[in-house]
Formats: C-alpha cells, sequence, structure tokens
C-alpha cells in the first residue's frame, strides 16, 4: 500500500495544532491540510494511539476557524439537510461517491497501519450516513476536491475557506 500524501509535521507544527486544540496533540503522524498561511488545518493521526487505543478518524479537523465554522454548519442543520440529500429518490449517484469517499478513506488509514478494532469503520458517518461534518470536511480538505461529496458540500456552505488566513497566529508560509 502507498502511504497518503501529506507531509510529516515538524515539532512547529505539533505546538500549533496543540495550541489549535488546547491540549497536547496526540498520533499526528502528518498535516493533511493547510491554510494559506502555512498553519496545520487538518492532522492525520495514527489508526491506532500511543496508548493502544484504537482511533477511526485519520484526518482531523485542527484549525479552531474551520472547526467553528463546521459547527456553526451543524447547529444550523445542514447535516441534517445532506443526509436528507444521500436518502432521497435522486441520491444513487451521491450515495454511490459518498461509498468511494469511504472506501478511499480507509485505504489511506489502512496504508498507515491495519487495525482490526475499527476495520470497515471510516469517519462521519460514511458511508450509509451523515453524523460529524467535521471529519467530512477534514476528508475533504486532506484528500482534496471531489473525493468526498458530502465534505465538499459542508465545506462550499461554510462560512471559513482555507484561502483566507483567520490564524492568530501567521504561520511560515503567510503570504506578506
Amino acid at each position: 500500500m502507498t502511504r497518503p500524501p501529506f507531509e510529516p509535521p515538524s515539532d512547529a507544527d505539533i505546538a500549533v495544532v496543540s495550541s489549535q486544540l488546547g491540549r497536547p496533540a496526540r498520533g499526528v503522524v502528518g498535516i493533511a491540510a493547510r491554510c494559506i498561511c502555512g498553519n496545520p488545518t487538518v492532522v492525520a493521526t495514527r489508526p491506532r494511539l500511543d496508548d493502544g487505543t484504537p482511533f477511526p478518524t485519520l484526518y482531523y479537523l485542527s484549525h479552531p476557524a474551520a472547526t467553528s465554522a463546521v459547527s456553526t454548519l451543524e447547529a444550523t442543520g445542514v447535516m441534517a439537510e445532506l443526509a436528507a440529500l444521500l436518502d432521497g429518490d435522486d441520491g444513487d449517484e451521491l450515495r454511490a461517491a459518498y461509498r468511494r469517499a469511504h472506501e478511499s478513506y480507509l485505504a489511506d488509514r489502512d496504508s498507515i497501519e491495519v487495525v482490526d478494532e475499527i476495520a470497515g469503520f471510516s469517519a462521519g458517518g460514511m458511508p450509509e450516513r451523515v453524523k460529524c461534518l467535521h471529519a467530512l470536511v477534514a476528508h475533504s480538505l486532506a484528500a482534496g476536491p471531489g473525493v468526498n461529496p458530502i465534505g465538499d458540500l459542508a465545506l462550499q456552505r461554510a462560512a471559513w475557506t482555507p484561502e483566507r488566513c483567520e490564524c492568530a497566529r501567521p504561520g511560515p508560509g503567510a503570504p506578506v
């Protein structure tokens, strides 16, 4: 298996992610997406944490502005709207694409480590339902447009974009 294309985290990345989360970052094996300024937006997390706990959420949204924007989507009923699209009579193509997103997620995670306890389980409710927009948006940001259709739709509706820095401290690649 080939490993997903994300860069290993630097000590500075881990410090930023820990600050973003308000706790020490755990199990980070890569930075899967960045803000335009260079700060981490999505981290890739080991499928088994250092303490042995299985952790199915490979792509974890860490950026506070992104997390807040996605929380607003969930609080305002967007998750239910997106779930209804999957359940609708016209949802065959969307359901098939969402299943492919699930399979892509599993392949990415399994390329790092196969953990029997979480085999077949991805994140965000894939492939049958919409359970966590944070995980689905993180997958969209990490994998790029067109891989996770529900994450893409949520990202389009969010009042946040990785193309506009909203970091408290600009990162190393910040435009001047």
